[in-house]
C-alpha cells in the first residue's frame, strides 16, 4: 500500500511541475495554452516540423527570430498540416495561415512583420477562436527582444 501510495504522489508530482515553454493564448473566447518547442538557431529552423507525422493538441513550435521581418515558410518535408501565426514583438497576433498545405513548396507569408511564429496542428486556430489582434504571452522562453503580458 506503501508503495502504491508513493508512486501516485510521484506522478502527481511529475504533473505539477514546470512543463516547459508556454505560450498563452488570449482570445475572445478566453485563454489557451500552448506547450511549446523552441527553435532559434539556423538548423533548427530550417528542419522546424519536417517529417513528423503528427502534432499533439495542445503543441506547438515556436520560431524566435532576431529581427522583426515579414518571415517566409514553406512545407516542403512536412506531412501534416499546421496553422502558423505570426507574432509581433509585442505580443500580438499580427496574421495566421490556416491550414498550410503539406508537402508544398509554395511560399507562406502574411505581408507584414513579425518576430516569432508559432506553428500547431492544422484548424488548432479555428478550432479555438484565434485571430489577427489576439495576444499571446511568452512563458520559459529566452526571448530575442521584450513580450509584454497580453490584455484581452
Amino acid at each position: 500500500m506503501q508503495i502504491r501510495v508513493a508512486v501516485l504522489l510521484a506522478l502527481f508530482g511529475a504533473c505539477t511541475h514546470d512543463a516547459g515553454p508556454v505560450a498563452h493564448v488570449v482570445t475572445a473566447r478566453g485563454t489557451v495554452d500552448v506547450a511549446l518547442e523552441v527553435v532559434s538557431t539556423p538548423d533548427a529552423m530550417e528542419r522546424g516540423l519536417m517529417y513528423r507525422t503528427a502534432l499533439a493538441d495542445g503543441h506547438g513550435m515556436l520560431f524566435v527570430f532576431t529581427e522583426d521581418s515579414d518571415h517566409s515558410f514553406w512545407m516542403k518535408n512536412t506531412l501534416i498540416p499546421l496553422d502558423m501565426l505570426f507574432i509581433a514583438t509585442d505580443g500580438r497576433i499580427v496574421g495566421i495561415h490556416p491550414n498550410a498545405k503539406p508537402l508544398s513548396l509554395a511560399s507562406i507569408s502574411i505581408g507584414r512583420p513579425s518576430r516569432y511564429v508559432l506553428e500547431v496542428a492544422g484548424g488548432w486556430a479555428a478550432r479555438h477562436g484565434v485571430a489577427a489582434g489576439d495576444r499571446v504571452a511568452l512563458d520559459g522562453v529566452a526571448l530575442s527582444a521584450p513580450n509584454r503580458a497580453p490584455t484581452p
